[in-house]
């Protein structure tokens, strides 16, 4: 499930994810302009209301892939939505913005060099979220797109550029946020040249998709 405006995940998370699988996407509708506070109950309730098309449904997992809409919902809103799409569709759900603390926790990142798309609200939020996590935002640059238009034309020489200029020395890892920045062809590269660890949100995604299909096949 990912905004109705996200032309990245779905290929890029088919590409992270295991060899034959199979992706249904659902775009949630909203507006021309970026998420804000006040807009996430009615976006939050038009993605749970469409996952009832996931029940009873030949689905093995749900994916609430915006990272803005679980930052600016808050670490326990957003489980509450993973909680919500998990008992709608009868298996396990996924949220980016809690894989994003999942990612960084499994590194050991503590201080860290942050990329994102958003505007200074959503930065903050972002940095609160992760610090209730324990981890500390030590570098952001962010593009600061103002509407989707300008977020979808960010490519990923654009984000390889933005990472390079947020990582030092005194940071331990670097995440890219964002499902819509395409990031496939670059975390890699850049773990290499950094030689710290590199995740981004679909990356990110991808492993915790992963990890709930080995616990639930495991139970």
């Amino acid at each position: 499930m990912v905004p109705i405006n996200n032309t990245t995940m779905e290929s890029e998370l088919l590409a992270w994810l295991p060899q034959g699988t199979v992706c249904r996407m659902l775009r949630i509708p909203r507006g021309q302009g970026t998420l804000t506070l006040a807009g996430i109950p009615a976006y939050v309730a038009q993605a749970t209301a469409m996952a009832e098309t996931f029940a009873g449904g030949a689905v093995d997992l749900v994916v609430y892939g915006c990272t803005a809409a679980g930052i600016l919902a808050g670490p326990r809103r957003d489980a509450e939505i993973a909680a919500a799409l998990s008992a709608i569709a009868g298996k396990p759900a996924v949220t980016t913005a809690n894989s994003m603390v999942t990612s960084l926790r499994h590194a050991g990142a503590r201080n860290i060099a942050l990329v994102t798309p958003y505007s200074d609200l959503v930065n903050v939020r972002l940095t609160a979220f992760l610090a209730q996590a324990g981890i500390g935002v030590k570098n952001l640059s962010s593009f600061g797109a103002a509407n989707v238009d300008e977020l979808g034309a960010i490519d990923s020489a654009a984000v390889a550029q933005r990472a390079r200029d947020a990582m030092n020395a005194d940071c331990d890892a670097l995440f890219i946020a964002c499902s819509q920045l395409p990031t496939h062809a670059i975390v890699d590269q850049l773990a290499d040249e950094f030689r710290r660890p590199v995740w981004s949100s679909i990356k990110a995604t991808a492993w915790q998709a992963c990890r709930a299909m080995e616990s639930e096949e495991q139970g």
